[in-house]
C-alpha cells in the first residue's frame, strides 16, 4: 500500500523538478546581478528552501491523515501545490522575463499565500500549521532581498 507522505513527497519532489528549466544563460542574467552587501547566506538558500519544503509536505501529511480523502481535504492538498507552484516558479519565471519586479511579485504572492494555508489548516492541525512557520518567516526574507536587488539592477527591475 502506498502511503499518504509518499504521495505528497513524490508530488513536491515532481513540482521541484519544473525549477530546473531554467536555461544556462537567464542563470547567468542572474548571476551577474548585483546583491546586497548583507546577503551573505546566499549559499545556503537551497538547503533552507529544501528544510521548507520538507517541513511544508510533511505538513500536508498531518493534514491529509486527520481527513483522508475529504473534499476539504483536497481543497486543502490544492492549496498546498498551488503554494509549491507559486514557489517554484520564482526563479524560472523571473530569469526567464529578465525581471526582478516579477520576482518580487511572485515571492510576495508566495508569502501571502503561505499564510492563507497556515491559517486554513490551524483548525485542522496548529502542528501542521506551524510547519509552515518556516516559509512564512523566510519567504518575507527572500522577497525583500529581490526588491533590494531591484534597487542595485536598476536596468533589470
Amino acid at each position: 500500500m502506498i502511503k499518504s507522505w509518499m504521495v505528497i513527497g513524490g508530488v513536491a519532489f515532481l513540482v521541484a523538478l519544473a525549477s530546473s528549466l531554467i536555461r544556462p544563460r537567464d542563470i547567468k542574467w542572474f548571476n551577474r546581478l548585483q546583491r546586497p552587501k548583507w546577503l551573505v547566506f546566499e549559499k545556503a538558500i537551497p538547503v533552507i528552501w529544501t528544510v521548507i519544503f520538507i517541513c511544508a509536505a510533511w505538513s500536508a501529511v498531518i493534514v491529509w491523515e486527520k481527513e483522508p480523502g475529504t473534499s476539504a481535504t483536497w481543497l486543502r492538498m490544492g492549496l498546498y501545490l498551488l503554494l509549491e507552484l507559486v514557489t517554484i516558479a520564482y526563479t524560472p519565471v523571473m530569469c526567464i522575463v529578465r525581471s526582478l519586479k516579477v520576482g518580487t511579485i511572485i515571492g510576495g504572492t508566495g508569502a501571502i499565500l503561505s499564510i492563507i494555508v497556515a491559517l486554513t489548516i490551524w483548525p485542522i492541525s496548529s502542528s501542521a500549521a506551524l510547519l509552515l512557520l518556516p516559509y512564512i518567516v523566510w519567504s518575507p526574507i527572500g522577497t525583500y532581498t529581490t526588491w533590494e536587488m531591484m534597487n542595485l539592477n536598476p536596468a533589470d527591475a
